[in-house]
């Protein structure tokens, strides 16, 4: 099959060529036939799979056949629904990328920026808005935004959603939108949580699912069991063996990722952090280091790193487990993306044993554990406690942490040694409470 094939106009046609991609993925066979039917669509695919392009093919084309010539107003025609500003901004980079040859105005909004700017944009009239709940609640608040002609509606990685608690912005969110419109609810995994959501606002919807809580094919995974207080000396080992220049490393905890990045810049290893606490522009200028490779190393926690799309990651690390299973799905589809090739190592220690046999669990497969010459397990790190990520103090109240602190080690099973080293070189238990986006 070819994009071709799929109904999709010359306009959009030209610049998905201009892209280099020639045959679209399962998710966008199955859902760009659907949405250009007219159909509300429930799609659930694995991170990494090409699901942006496919919501935004089919609703760049349904507008502009619909209103090909429409006057400008303070009336948005679709809103795309993101939780975090990274998969804001590749969403709308996306619709101007595929909508290079089309009349259609779209505009990003999320906070952490000005708001002035962003009000400027909506005033001078827009077609399609990509936003964060937090932000687009404060535009209208101020009578910036109108979402009362809505035509699309589209909720991207409905998962996160909830795990953010979302929920009660995305019920007043729902309340501004006309009742007659297309609804398009894209998600990574695929819960009944998902499912409950999804009954009211879906209307007899069309479901896709191309792939349920696994791990891409294109990605090889591999544990490396490890004491907690040698996973920095471990992670600088494989990074220096295998001169890895682009590597992005998963911690649980917003104090553990600016810690990790500064032991690893002590390592002589330059990397920068990028999470909640951080501001926008510090978040846009680590990724935009990262990309263009003038740091090696991006530490990152779960809720800041959904929507990362980095071309051909090589590498991404695991330096802590996420405490929800799907989070490691969507951990490791940072890699292995649009066709390529990735890889993808966890780093283990005792105290994590149960977390790992859950993942395990969730993808269906066990993943090869292999001890690296230097680091083998000793009688010692099975009672080697982690220690808690916590602010410096300061005499303010404690702040939230991204999660909770890691649990007590045990001294059960853990992984069983398999042989040399590798050759090549976050809903808490208690859930999330959320700040503004």
């Amino acid at each position: 099959m070819t994009f071709e094939t799929l109904g999709l106009s010359a306009e959009i046609l030209r610049s998905v060529n201009e892209q280099g991609y020639e045959t679209p993925t399962p998710v966008q066979q199955q859902s760009i036939p659907v949405v250009l039917a007219g159909h509300d669509i429930l799609a659930g695919a694995q991170t990494g799979t090409g699901k942006t392009a496919g919501f935004t093919l089919p609703m760049l084309q349904l507008m502009q056949q619909k209103h090909p010539e429409r006057k400008r107003s303070h009336a948005v025609r679709a809103l795309v629904l993101t939780p975090t500003r990274e998969l804001a901004a590749q969403v709308g980079e996306s619709i101007s990328t595929y909508g290079k040859y089309l009349s259609l105005k779209s505009t990003v909004v999320f906070g952490g920026v000005g708001i002035h700017p962003q009000i400027d944009k909506l005033r001078r009239g827009i077609d399609i808005l990509v936003a964060t709940p937090g932000r687009l609640l404060d535009l209208h608040q101020q009578g910036a935004v109108d979402l009362s002609k809505v035509e699309f509606f589209v909720l991207d990685e409905a998962d996160r959603m909830l795990d953010m608690g979302f929920i009660h912005d995305i019920r007043k969110v729902l309340k501004m939108l006309p009742a007659q419109r297309q609804n398009l609810l894209f998600s990574a995994t695929f819960s009944e949580e998902i499912k409950r959501l999804a009954s009211g606002i879906l209307k007899s919807p069309v479901m896709v699912e191309v792939a349920k809580n696994e791990a891409s094919h294109q990605v090889t995974q591999v544990v490396h069991p490890v004491g907690a207080s040698k996973k920095r000396a471990l992670l600088s080992h494989l990074i220096r063996q295998g001169e890895w220049q682009q590597v992005l490393v998963f911690t649980k905890t917003k104090h553990g990722a600016n810690r990790l990045c500064k032991q690893l810049g002590e390592d002589g290893i330059q990397g920068a952090a990028i999470h909640g606490n951080k501001s926008q522009t510090a978040r846009t200028a680590a990724l935009a280091d990262f990309k263009s490779g003038k740091i090696r190393v991006l530490v990152a926690t779960d809720i800041a790193a959904r929507g990362l799309d980095i071309d051909q990651l090589p590498h991404v690390i695991n330096y802590e487990l996420p405490h929800v299973a799907e989070d490691y799905v969507h951990r490791i589809g940072r890699t292995g993306r649009a066709g390529n090739r990735g890889e993808a190592m966890s780093l283990v220690s005792p105290d994590e044993d149960k977390l790992l046999r859950g993942i395990e669990r969730l993808i269906g497969q066990d993943i090869p554990k292999v001890e690296v010459p230097g680091f083998e397990f000793t009688a010692e790190d099975f009672f080697d406690k982690p220690k808690e990520d916590r602010p410096p103090r300061s005499g303010r109240p404690h702040q939230r942490h991204d999660s909770k602190s890691p649990r007590k080690p045990s001294a059960g099973g853990h992984a069983k040694r398999a042989g040399a080293a590798h050759a090549s070189g976050g809903k808490p238990a208690g859930g999330h409470r959320r700040g503004r986006s």
